[in-house]
């Protein structure tokens, strides 16, 4: 398994290409919004208003990606072994017989590291927040869409 500086480095490259390809369409979305073929023809034509919302969304959208970037490069690689899991913890789990290694990150929710063997979450995702503070052989239940989830922790790390 990528120790925790190259699951970062890792997180990092993904969130920065991912904010890459969102600025370019950002800007392009941006001129198209503002390109005078986008007046409006008539009363009904809302292609440059619709052009405007979506350009203010990918906006919004591109100052999250800048913080998360902030966020996980700002994280400081330690080992946590035995204590309570923070942020940058690689915590090991397993759920009815699958082990899943997860990284508790501010940002990059969802993403895969090291060939799909590292599952990113964060705080803000209920998985997450339940895996914060635990303990290796600790409990983590979670209720997500009417279905109970139950974990043990096995390390922290």
């Amino acid at each position: 398994m990528a120790s925790k500086p190259e699951l970062k480095a890792e997180l990092l490259a993904l969130l920065a290409a991912d904010l890459d390809t969102l600025e370019k369409a950002h800007r392009a979305t941006r001129e198209g919004a503002t390109h005078e073929e986008a007046k409006p023809e008539n009363d009904k034509d809302t292609r440059a208003l619709e052009q405007s919302y979506l350009a203010r969304g990918q906006a919004a959208r591109i100052a999250e990606l800048r913080a998360s970037v902030a966020s996980v490069s700002a994280l400081v690689s330690r080992d946590f072994e035995g204590r309570p899991a923070p942020l940058c913890a690689l915590v090991t789990v397993e759920e009815n017989g699958t082990v899943s290694t997860l990284l508790l990150a501010p940002g990059g929710g969802g993403a895969r590291l090291d060939h799909g063997a590292v599952q990113v979450v964060t705080p803000a995702s209920p998985l997450g927040r339940a895996l914060l503070g635990k303990q290796e052989g600790g409990e983590v239940e979670l209720v997500l869409a009417g279905k109970t989830r139950s974990m043990q922790v096995l390390r922290v790390a």
